[in-house]
Parts: structure tokens; C-alpha cells; sequence
């Protein structure tokens, strides 16, 4: 069995400063948004994007991201802690983000950025349904590294079964690093080739929705499941109740999608 080396989430001390691993793999994040994006950008110059517009578009991301994610995490996932001690709800160095809080502000903040610029809302969605995927990876190789969002109770026979002496000695799943995988890379390969040619409008968004909801349903069945407001249950975690929307609406937008052939995103 694995051992997990418990990191120092100080990644480095400068002085009274001090940056964390986990606010480290957020600006990665950020970065290879910027960088993708432009290679995504010049791959497929008919959508007409500059650089300018990919940092602006990052800019509301960043606040939907961070905002979002944080209410999440208070409202699905840990209110009576956070109802508690409210001053901790600034504190997100400390990490405590929902991907699906996350991903409901950066809705509201590429709405906030389309309608300024006269974009289509699903022009831009489908530009950045490609990009996000590597960004995920990185938040959770930031979970890892802080031995959080631990996995479930594993077989000692598996080999890369591991142990999170901050939780127990029981061997667990590594899950976090599936979710990096399968959220994550798995995710990026396919909407990154998905994206590479004209499709409808839209159609690239809904692809990202069905395959993060789908796939984050499977990753929970390796993770150790959050109570969220709906109490603690090992049959339909916090995380699988917030995905199956994102399926549901995924496929329909999709089927929508494909029925307006004329309105390609190229």
C-alpha cells in the first residue's frame, strides 16, 4: 500500500507571505486557460477571437470561479459548518470549493460578458468548454496534495490503494487523482477534438456538460461521499445529485443543438 506523503500545503514562505499549493494550482488553472486558448484561437481563426478578448473573458471567470465556488461549497455542501463560523467562508486559501457552485457563477459571469460585448451566450461557452477541462485536473492534483476530497475504502490488494493517515489507516482510493484523469485529461482529449471543426452552436457546450456530468457521476463512486444538504448517503452522494442535471440538460441541449444545423460555431 501507498502512503500519502502528507505536503506541506505552504508551497512557499516569503517572509510573512505565504503561497499555498492548492491557490498555486488555481493560477495554473488560469494559465493554461490563457494559453489554450489562444492555440484553440488560432486553430480555428473563423471564430474571430484575440487575445484581448480571451484575458477579458478570463477576468469574469476568475470572479465567477472563485465566487461561485465558494457559495457552493457553503450552500451545498457544508452550510451548518460555514452558518457557524462565517469568517471562514473568505478564507479560500484554506481551499473548500465546489466545482458545480464554480461553474454556476462562471455562467453568470460569461452572460455578464456577452451581453457587454454583443456576443452569442453560446458562442461563448462553446470557446471555453475546451479550455476548462487541464484547469480541473489541476484543482484536483491541488486536492490531492492537500489529502482532501479522500477516497472510499479500497481492496489493501489493489496497488495504488492508498492511506490518508489524517483520516485513518484504512487503505482508500486515491480518487482525487481519478477525478484528475477522468474530469480532468480525459475530458480535455475529447472536447479539445471535439472542438477542432465547426459544429452547431452550442453543441460543444452541451458535450462538456453531459461528459463532466458523467463522468464526475463515476469518480464519486471511488470517493468518499460529502454530506451536502441532503444528509450523508453512500448510495447517491451530494456530488452525483448535481451532476445528473448537468447529463440531463447536456443531452437535451445537444438533441436542440444538432436540430439547427445552420447555426454552426465556424
Amino acid at each position: 500500500m501507498l502512503v500519502h506523503p502528507q505536503f506541506d500545503p505552504v508551497a512557499i514562505h516569503l517572509g510573512p507571505l505565504a503561497i499555498r499549493w492548492y491557490g498555486l494550482m488555481y493560477l495554473l488553472a488560469f494559465v493554461l486557460f490563457m494559453v489554450l486558448g489562444r492555440v484553440h484561437a488560432r486553430r480555428r481563426p473563423e471564430l474571430a477571437w484575440t487575445g484581448k478578448d480571451i484575458d477579458d473573458l478570463l477576468f469574469y471567470g476568475v470572479l465567477g470561479v472563485v465566487i461561485g465556488g465558494r457559495l457552493g461549497q457553503v450552500l451545498f455542501y457544508e452550510p451548518g459548518h460555514y452558518f457557524s463560523h462565517p469568517a471562514e467562508i473568505l478564507a479560500v486559501w484554506k481551499g473548500g470549493m465546489s466545482f458545480h457552485g464554480g461553474f454556476l457563477g462562471v455562467l453568470v459571469a460569461v452572460a455578464l460578458y456577452a451581453r457587454r460585448l454583443g456576443k452569442s451566450f453560446w458562442k461563448v461557452t462553446d470557446f471555453i468548454a475546451p479550455l476548462v477541462p487541464l484547469g480541473l485536473a489541476a484543482g484536483r492534483i491541488g486536492n490531492f496534495i492537500n489529502g482532501e476530497l479522500w477516497g472510499r475504502p479500497a481492496s489493501p490488494d489493489l496497488p495504488w490503494a492508498m492511506v490518508f493517515p489524517q483520516v485513518d489507516a484504512a487503505p482508500r482510493h486515491p480518487s482525487q487523482l481519478y477525478q484528475a484523469g477522468l474530469e480532468g485529461l480525459a475530458l480535455f482529449v475529447l472536447l479539445w477534438w471535439f472542438a477542432g471543426r465547426p459544429r452547431p452552436r452550442a453543441a460543444v457546450s452541451a458535450l462538456f456538460l453531459m461528459g463532466y456530468g458523467v463522468l464526475r457521476f463515476v469518480a464519486e463512486y471511488f470517493r468518499e461521499p460529502d454530506e451536502g444538504i441532503f444528509g450523508l448517503s453512500y448510495t447517491i452522494s451530494m456530488g452525483q445529485w448535481l451532476s445528473l442535471p448537468m447529463v440531463l440538460a447536456g443531452a437535451a441541449l445537444l438533441a436542440w443543438a444538432w436540430r439547427r444545423p445552420a447555426s454552426g460555431n465556424g
